[in-house]
């Protein structure tokens, strides 16, 4: 299973292993992932990184237990809606035990294996999120 294209990876692999985003210098707004033009007030060019603490809170999360092709064998797990401290919406997996999740829950971000690139092919790693005092 192929998950993306190479220049791709190398493009967001800050972002992805970092949880950096961008910040609009004009109006303060935060983004994640980065963007190259402030959403909220247009400006271009006045965005600088931005690094997030990798905390927050889940606002909503599902657990799936019939996983897409390649995913089979991670199910069941979870997926949420995480309104990080600093403001900013992600989405991502929340790992452990689905049956201590909860809307409001405290969440901190994790490096992890996300997936294999086809039988015995890359290791793919990235964030994820766990039950903050786990």
């Amino acid at each position: 299973m192929s998950q993306g294209s190479v220049p791709l990876f190398w493009r967001l692999k800050k972002s992805k292993y970092n949880l950096i985003g961008t910040k609009c210098v004009t109006c303060n707004s935060i983004f994640f992932p980065p963007k190259t033009l402030c959403p909220e007030c247009r400006s271009k060019g006045k965005l600088e990184e931005f690094q997030f603490s990798g905390r927050g809170e889940v606002i909503s999360y599902t657990v799936i237990t019939a996983a897409p092709e390649g995913f089979e064998a991670y199910t069941p797990y979870a997926v949420g809606l995480i309104k990080l401290d600093e403001g900013a919406t992600i989405s991502g997996q929340i790992v452990g035990d689905a049956s201590k999740l909860d809307i409001g829950k405290r969440v901190k971000s994790v490096f992890r294996k996300m997936y294999e690139d086809g039988s015995g092919g890359v290791i793919h790693y990235g964030i994820k999120f766990e039950v903050d005092g786990e």
